[in-house]
């Protein structure tokens, strides 16, 4: 930990809420969009503020990061990406990473953050109580429903941040993957790779450092057996940790 790093934190945590206030008349016309369902504006708002946003946490924090397979993300049509989740940074990796900007199942403290959750609201966003589980299956539904509208969405399945050895991941709860197999979307493994030692390694002081994003094959679920339906968590698991352990 260096005084540099600690004033590196300081400095990301001031831009992120700075970014939001001085563009809040973007968020007002995003919300307008929205309320209006002018999906054309919202989408524009979206794609054009949200990846400014966190690329700028991303190179503020000194963060350099590679991406690879992006041909592998299904044109025209909604998929379900799903990733391994170590660090609050994987969020704004996942925003800039992929072919654009998706909601992603959040927890529900986040709903509660001011200005940031009607950022979230527009990304299309779904909040989930992890200790209800009434509530969860509500979020799942409401995931689905984005999905069904043709657009895509991000899990982290293992629910919380792992925190065991680089190389591995928790438990992929099948939960999650209901809203593909519900949609019939493909699943997009993503892999991340050294997104914990920019943050969560350092006593939550932010240190500069690489990572590397891996969009893998996509995984069809139209026409899966129920056995196939049962697997798919474990399957989806095991890809990631291959390309994982493959990078160690």
């Amino acid at each position: 930990m260096t005084i540099f790093n600690i004033f590196r934190t300081l400095a990301v945590y001031i831009y992120i809420f700075g970014y939001i206030l001085l563009h809040y008349n973007v968020l007002r016309k995003g919300e307008k969009a929205l309320a209006e369902n002018d999906r054309a504006t919202l989408e524009a708002v979206v794609r054009k503020y949200i990846p400014i946003w966190c690329g700028g946490v991303l190179r503020l924090s000194g963060v350099k990061y590679t991406v690879e397979g992006r041909e592998n993300i299904p044109k025209g049509s909604a998929c379900v990406f799903v990733g391994n989740h170590r660090s609050y940074f994987d969020i704004p990796l996942m925003l800039v990473c992929l072919d654009e900007p998706h909601g992603v199942l959040s927890k529900k403290q986040l709903g509660s953050i001011p200005l940031l959750s009607r950022w979230m609201k527009l990304l299309g966003c779904v909040y989930v109580d992890r200790e209800d589980v009434r509530a969860s299956v509500q979020a799942l539904n409401e995931a689905a429903q984005v999905v069904q509208s043709g657009r895509s969405f991000t899990i982290f399945p293992e629910g919380t941040r792992y925190t065991g050895e680089e190389g591995s991941t928790g438990e992929f709860k099948n939960g999650a993957f209901r809203i593909a197999i519900k949609t019939g979307a493909p699943v997009v493994p993503v892999a991340i790779l050294g997104s914990r030692d920019l943050y969560e390694n350092h006593h939550h002081i932010i240190t500069p450092g690489t990572v590397r994003v891996q969009i893998l094959k996509p995984i069809q679920t139209t026409g899966m057996t129920k056995a196939e339906q049962k697997q798919l968590p474990q399957a989806v698991r095991q890809a990631i940790m291959a390309r994982l352990e493959a990078h160690e």
